[in-house]
């Protein structure tokens, strides 16, 4: 039976995300959404702080605090945002489960990600990984699909 990637990425990272106080990975992954694209590069959710019930586990959870990292030259901007962004994440979730953000200034990954750009495998490994996975539907799929197997190859047999 086949499963969306999807699927299988959620269970992955959900015990990261869990460590973080995130419940799901909606926020991680549609970060652009909630921000726009112009400020998703210079900005990103690293926690969720969830306050203490003091009185017990049976009072209404209060609302969290999303924690933000941001590039220093658009903190300003996104603290400008900060109530859409709150918006929109409740909007996400469904329900109020962000009351405030708070700020750390500092560089964001997805920018170093970015420069330091993407190990390309070599062209024989990619077409020995494709003659191993069969039949597509989607000629697009499986090439990147070949792609990524010939990559994770090379990487793991690099000692």
């Amino acid at each position: 039976m086949t499963r969306p990637l999807a699927e299988l990425v959620d269970a992955c990272i959900a015990p990261v995300l869990a460590a973080q106080g995130f419940a799901a990975s909606d926020i991680v992954v549609g970060w652009p959404e909630i921000v726009g694209e112009r400020l998703a590069p210079y900005c990103e959710p690293v926690k969720v702080q969830w306050p203490r019930r003091p009185g017990g586990p049976d009072m209404p959870a209060e609302p969290a605090t999303l924690i933000v990292r941001v590039e220093s030259a658009f903190a300003l901007e996104v603290q400008h945002l900060a109530p859409i962004i709150i918006e929109r994440v409740n909007a996400r979730y469904g329900w109020r489960c962000i009351g405030r953000l708070s700020f750390r200034q500092g560089p964001v990954g997805r920018e170093r990600a970015h420069k330091e750009g993407r190990h390309q495998p070599s062209p024989e490994k990619v077409a020995e990984t494709a003659a191993r996975l069969g039949d597509f539907e989607n000629e697009g799929l499986r090439k990147a699909l070949a792609e990524l197997g010939a990559a994770m190859a090379e990487r793991s047999a690099k000692p």
